[in-house]
């Protein structure tokens, strides 16, 4: 109730900014003021329901979007009507949890359930999404060009991370917890166990950098990631049957099924984009309907208290650990045939963000260009996803790094976000290697706990 006259009085002001900022400025609404007390409401609101019911995942999201894909255009019907439908979605869910668990002491999670019920009806209304979306912003921002020249940052930029690396396969502790630098003596006797994890996940932060490039401008979206496109969670989702359906799976069976399912997914996505080429707010929101779907599915067999799923959460962690030389031969593999691939791509993801038309008129074929873009984001993914998991957000992060560092041009972006992710993770497996000794952290986890306060930090001093 405390929140309910807040979202009431910032029902008009809301409205306005359907328009674009300078306009809704224009007819005197204090843009930025109003963001910050609507993120504050927001923020009070999912605040109340979490302390008074848990976490209740993907109803903010499919709430909205389908009141929108139901054919309310004005903010002041789809607020109340958004109301409504989380609250119908969150009502039978509820009642079907009641009626599935009621010979049963155990309770399947109502929040997974709610993905269950609710993606799959996003996934339906999706065609009509071309009337019901307004453009995509049409270029990435960036830092204005330093006096320095590209290819001198580039090389400065390559430099650091070759250090970082180096310093990365050095650092380590004693047999007593000591921190210590390896002596030139014990090079050959350290080398093979922690070269292997090393190279593996620095190859996998440079396949997710790249991949994070492309779908960015791809789509026009900052928050666009390879972990919202739904292929690692389709390789989870495989992985988890070929553990569940057959007996004693080791990691080639899981790798392959993992491999099967990002391929799956990957040309679902495809199906749903076709009709309206391949439109990027189509294919984000069927990722991300994906994603919550088989998210859910796994928190569902997660729940059920069996043995394997523990296994299955250390897949999904991203643990190094280990890691053979002929796993990171073949992550050093996907990336020397999938970065020349990437480099060639420079001209479409520097048109793309143009728009639709602009980019037609320059000569890029706009369908097959996303088809061919969406296809290689997904490989660079489903090929990291392997080293380091789903949950690394390396692929949000260093486009966002590269960028703030004043690369603006598509060529030396998509370079210095590979080298930035490969920095990252390098980082990360030397930490969950070391922090917790003689105990190892999984590293897609620990990825985003040193890559986030970094990004953060940037954006401090972007303009």
């Amino acid at each position: 109730g405390l929140v309910v006259l807040p979202v009431v009085l910032l029902l008009r002001p809301l409205s306005l900014l359907d328009l674009d900022e300078r306009s809704a400025a224009s007819l005197g609404v204090p843009v930025r003021r109003l963001r910050v007390i609507a993120i504050a409401v927001a923020v009070a609101l999912s605040a109340f329901v979490t302390s008074a019911v848990g976490v209740l995942g993907f109803i903010g999201l499919v709430a909205p979007v389908l009141a929108r894909l139901s054919g309310a255009r004005r903010f002041l019907w789809r607020l109340p009507l958004s109301a409504l439908i989380g609250a119908f979605v969150l009502l039978l869910t509820d009642a079907c949890v009641q009626w599935l668990g009621r010979d049963s002491a155990q309770l399947l999670p109502t929040g997974a359930v709610t993905a269950v019920l609710a993606s799959p009806l996003l996934l339906v209304l999706l065609p009509r999404l071309r009337s019901a979306f307004r453009p995509l912003p049409a270029v990435l921002r960036a830092p204005p060009l330093q006096h320095s020249s590209t290819a001198t940052r580039c090389m400065l930029a390559v430099g650091a991370v070759t250090f970082v690396v180096t310093l990365a396969l050095l650092v380590g502790r004693s047999p007593t917890g000591a921190w210590q630098l390896a002596a030139p003596a014990d090079w050959s006797t350290l080398a093979p166990w922690r070269a292997p994890r090393l190279v593996a996940a620095s190859c996998a932060g440079m396949l997710l950098g790249l991949a994070g490039v492309i779908l960015q401008r791809m789509t026009s979206n900052e928050m666009a990631s390879p972990e919202v496109l739904g292929v690692s969670a389709g390789s989870i989702l495989a992985a988890a049957l070929a553990l569940f359906l057959w007996s004693g799976a080791g990691p080639v069976v899981m790798n392959t099924a993992g491999l099967l399912g990002a391929v799956a997914v990957l040309g679902i996505i495809m199906l749903l984009g076709r009709g309206a080429a391949f439109a990027p707010e189509r294919v984000l929101l069927a990722g991300i309907a994906l994603n919550a779907l088989i998210d859910a599915v796994v928190g569902v067999v997660s729940a059920t208290g069996d043995p394997r799923a523990y296994l299955l959460l250390g897949w999904m962690s991203g643990s190094t650990g280990g890691t053979l030389p002929g796993d990171a031969l073949a992550a050093a593999l996907a990336v020397a045939l999938l970065l020349p691939v990437s480099l060639l791509t420079s001209r479409w993801l520097t048109v793309l963000p143009l728009g639709t038309a602009p980019a037609a008129a320059l000569g890029v074929p706009v369908a097959r260009a996303r088809l061919m873009l969406l296809a290689l984001a997904a490989l660079l993914t489903a090929a990291a996803t392997f080293v380091i998991g789903p949950l690394s957000f390396v692929g949000l992060m260093a486009p966002h790094v590269a960028l703030l560092l004043g690369f603006r041009r598509t060529l030396p972006l998509l370079l210095v976000a590979a080298v930035t992710g490969a920095g990252i993770l390098a980082v990360a497996d030397t930490l969950a290697r070391t922090i917790a000794f003689p105990m190892q952290l999984p590293t897609g986890l620990t990825a985003a706990l040193v890559g986030a306060p970094f990004l953060m930090f940037l954006l401090q001093r972007r303009r």
